[in-house]
């Protein structure tokens, strides 16, 4: 590990996360404004914007493995360079099916890249500062997030999409030189072969199970908001402008809380239960607030709730997971982590929205209150201290 001395060199980690959160975003708002341009029509939209997804969901645990067994270093590199290759797909073809291959390897690529990332980070800093580190990773994807769709509407509106799946083949092929130059290399550490009923257990262990479940509340709002929150305005006569605006303010304020609850948490100041219970509990107050009285002051409050309980959960999580997996796990664990939190992404619409069609649309986000506060339940069974 690397001395306390030394400051890691983690700026290339921080842009490979960056880059599949704005592939993830800038790729889908951009194209979805112009998919009848492209030939997508709403159905093979919506087909489009779910193959990221899909292969992020199958294949981030399979990596994250990998980078356990030959180092998170190669696995970042060719994830990074499939998704640039995938990129390459997206500038010379036209129609859906090089769209939906281009978007299929991104996700390809991206699901080898990210847990590797979160692995690489928790192997390369102290026990001590983890919660700093990830607060800094997280902040660096959240601006990915927020900027993705500002950034790639931009590019699309001057050069066209093929420009910004150009923008994205430089973006991922400068990150993975960074990596190959910058980062120093993590030798893989022996394994004791795994049964499968000593990966179940490890699965359905407290100590993995319960950080899962909170980050996938964090993960499940942001995505129910992304989403919803402008529908929710539409309903209550408040400007598309002004929703979006919400939005926004929910991604930002998720990056800059983010390295600030990292850090307290190394200072001892912010237990790990108490940044669970915290977090999630402002998921569910944010959510209360827009199915009670939704109205433009409430949307910009619960954004500014919502994002900074996210902040505050999500790096006191992922610290905890790497302080209680061994580190020759350390891959296969982020990357089970990843899982749950696509999870969470999939599950927050589907239940604001599946609710609020079948009820009424407030319904829908206090349902989803009700979730959060689950996980609140869960995130109090989490020990304060944090685990080194």
């Amino acid at each position: 590990m690397t001395s306390q001395r030394t400051p890691p060199r983690l700026g290339p980690l921080y842009a490979a996360g960056f880059v599949t959160a704005f592939g993830a975003n800038g790729i889908a708002a951009a194209v979805g404004g112009e998919h009848l341009a492209l030939g997508l029509s709403l159905a093979w939209l919506g087909v489009f914007l779910a193959l990221y997804d899909v292969a992020e969901l199958i294949l981030k645990p399979v990596f994250g493995a990998l980078s356990d067994r030959i180092g998170p270093r190669p696995v970042i590199v060719g994830g990074l360079v499939v998704f640039a290759a995938a990129s390459l797909i997206g500038v010379f073809g036209t129609g859906p099916f090089w769209l939906g291959l281009a978007r299929l390897l991104q996700g390809a690529g991206a699901s080898a890249f990210s847990p590797a990332s979160s692995a690489a980070v928790a192997r390369l800093v102290p026990a001590h500062r983890r919660g700093t580190y990830f607060g800094r990773y997280g902040s660096w994807k959240g601006l990915g997030y927020a900027g993705g769709p500002v950034i790639g509407a931009v590019v699309v509106h001057l050069g066209g999409t093929r420009w910004l799946f150009v923008v994205l083949v430089a973006m991922a092929l400068v990150t993975a030189v960074a990596v190959l130059v910058r980062v120093e290399r993590i030798t893989p550490l022996p394994r004791q072969r795994a049964t499968f009923a000593v990966m179940l257990r490890a699965a359905t262990d407290r100590q993995f199970l319960v950080p899962v479940v909170v980050l996938a509340v964090g993960s499940a709002a942001i995505g129910a908001l992304t989403g919803m929150l402008p529908a929710l305005g539409n309903e209550a006569g408040i400007p598309l402008l002004l929703s979006t605006l919400a939005v926004a303010v929910l991604a930002v304020t998720s990056s800059l809380v983010q390295p600030v609850a990292g850090r307290l948490h190394d200072e001892g100041k912010l237990g790990t239960a108490a940044a669970g219970v915290a977090g999630t509990g402002a998921v569910a107050a944010a959510f209360v607030l827009l199915a009670v009285v939704p109205s433009v002051a409430v949307l910009f409050i619960a954004a500014l709730l919502a994002g900074a309980g996210v902040a505050v959960l999500t790096p006191v999580a992922f610290a905890h997971l790497a302080g209680t997996t061994p580190p020759e796990r350390l891959g296969r664990t982020m990357g089970s982590a990843e899982l749950g939190r696509e999870t969470g992404d999939a599950i927050g619409p589907l239940v604001v929205g599946g609710i609020g069609s079948a009820i009424a649309l407030p319904f829908g986000f206090a349902a989803f209150a009700v979730v959060a506060l689950l996980g609140t339940a869960a995130a109090a069974r989490l020990p304060q201290r944090s685990a080194r």
